[in-house]
């Protein structure tokens, strides 16, 4: 077991906030991050930073925390155990663009430590992934995005890509309404040491996919964030934008985590967009942009 590994990993998480944070505010060319550090009254706190009315992020978050105590009655259950304490740390972050053109970007990296009564670790795992939610489909920014979290995995082993591509598809889905947030990315949990993969190659490989996050995005957000877009184009955005609300409220594990360790209400639904529309049985219109959205949205496909 590495006793460290909790200290090397809230230290890149630190910097990745920093690094993602500098790049966004200079493709928004507005706006700033405004900074928020946070106490949790059993143990730990973060970072929170937020950016709102940009000219290209209508809101935004890139938040760190780093948490411990003892494990909630409600988490013992799910774990099943009787008395444990805990560590949990990392950086979630969510992008919503005023432009319905340049797509929701979601993506989280982090780590957790569970620890028996005389202190001693007996598990820790990683966890994370990183996914796209466009209101319209450009099959380019697609490719770009999945070949770009492709390129991250293969570099460690390459039956990543297709397994954590495969559970993020099954993850980020809306059962109730038989559809997919978006269009997918990756998405791991309980990435624990075996004979294979040690907590330190867990450690590479989950930075690795950190480190590609702005190479996935950012070049979308500049291709797309001056494209000219409608009224309706903006209300169609808004009514997808509750879809990804259902989703954070009512299947969200992470958001269940937080709620459940009492962690900082305003951190955790940082992820809801600043204005949604729910729209009575609303349909698009037959063969058109909306509509080849949700199909793929039902049927996911392979990128690359």
């Amino acid at each position: 077991m590495n006793y460290m590994m909790k200290n090397k990993f809230y230290h890149y998480i630190q910097n990745l906030q920093d690094s993602i944070t500098s790049k966004l505010e200079a493709v928004d060319g507005k706006s700033k991050f405004q900074e928020d550090i946070w106490i949790r009254p059993e143990g730990g706190g973060g970072r929170t930073r937020v950016i709102e009315n940009g000219r290209v992020f209508e809101k935004g978050g890139v938040n760190i925390s780093a948490v411990h105590g003892e494990l909630p009655e409600t988490m013992r259950s799910h774990f099943g155990v009787k008395d444990a304490q805990f560590f949990a740390c990392g950086l979630s972050l969510v992008l919503h663009p005023k432009n319905p053109m340049v797509p929701t970007v979601h993506a989280n990296w982090r780590y957790f430590e569970m620890y028996n009564q005389e202190g001693q670790i007996v598990d820790q795992w990683f966890g994370g992934g990183q996914d796209l939610t466009p209101y319209y489909l450009f099959e380019e920014d697609a490719i770009h995005f999945h070949q770009t979290c492709k390129t991250a995995c293969d570099k460690h082993n390459p039956d990543f890509y297709p397994k954590y591509k495969e559970r993020c598809d099954e993850y980020f889905y809306n059962s109730h309404r038989n559809e997919a947030r978006g269009i997918g990315g990756l998405f791991f949990d309980y990435c624990k040491a075996t004979d294979s993969m040690s907590m330190e190659n867990w450690f590479s490989f989950v930075t690795e996919v950190g480190n590609s996050f702005l190479e996935a995005y950012v070049p979308i957000v500049e291709k797309r964030k001056e494209l000219a877009y409608t009224d309706s184009q903006r209300t169609w955005q808004e009514i997808r934008r509750g879809r990804y609300v259902e989703f954070n409220l009512v299947h969200d594990k992470g958001t269940l985590f937080g709620l459940k360790t009492n962690g900082r209400i305003e951190s955790i639904l940082m992820s809801l967009p600043p204005h949604v529309q729910w729209v009575y049985d609303h349909q698009p219109e037959p063969e058109s942009a909306e509509e080849k959205l949700l199909s793929v949205l039902k049927h996911p496909l392979q990128w690359v």
